[in-house]
């Protein structure tokens, strides 16, 4: 026998021996409690364990919710926000705000109308350069203009609305929709 080999052999003999002992020391007993698994005898009878016979079993550890006393204070501080009650005078400021920011839209929304209607022409715009030649193309123009002019509608409908619903809109709703 060649003399190289033989050491060759002897090392991987040796090398499955070691593998063979550490299967064996990995595959030790295995405990079920519960929804929880372990391999230490002393806590399995502790708390009563079953013996898990069979295939080996992988357990990857999922991540932790946080503790109830860290979101406690949170959802306190929610609810209690939700009960508070706001100054008068504040509620007051506040819908000043609203009412100035919903006008300045509802008049940027009306300049927009005005000018998608003067695009529109009452559905007969002026035809730009190919659109002499390609019909469609005109067509396809018209009702874009026609979409946004409804757009712009329904956009200056819906601020109207929203004016209306604010505190003391009696009088300035009529003077918004004009």
């Amino acid at each position: 026998m060649n003399p190289l080999i033989f050491p060759a052999i002897r090392s991987l003999a040796l090398a499955s021996l070691a593998l063979s002992v550490l299967h064996a020391h990995a595959q030790g007993r295995i405990y079920r409690c519960g929804n929880e698994y372990t391999n230490d005898a002393q806590v399995a009878k502790s708390k009563g364990c079953a013996v898990m016979e069979g295939g080996n079993i992988t357990v990857v550890e999922g991540t932790r919710p946080n503790p109830p006393a860290r979101s406690a204070p949170v959802a306190a501080a929610r609810s209690g926000s939700s009960t508070e009650r706001v100054d008068a005078a504040a509620q007051r400021a506040r819908d000043s705000d609203a009412r100035a920011i919903l006008e300045g839209e509802l008049r940027k929304a009306e300049e927009r109308l005005a000018l998608a209607r003067k695009e529109y022409a009452n559905g007969e715009p002026e035809k730009q350069g190919i659109e002499s030649r390609n019909y469609q193309r005109y067509l396809d123009r018209v009702a874009e203009l026609k979409a946004a002019v409804t757009r712009a509608e329904s956009d200056v409908a819906g601020l109207q609305r929203e004016l209306s619903r604010l505190p003391g809109s009696a009088n300035a709703g009529g003077s918004a929709a004009k």
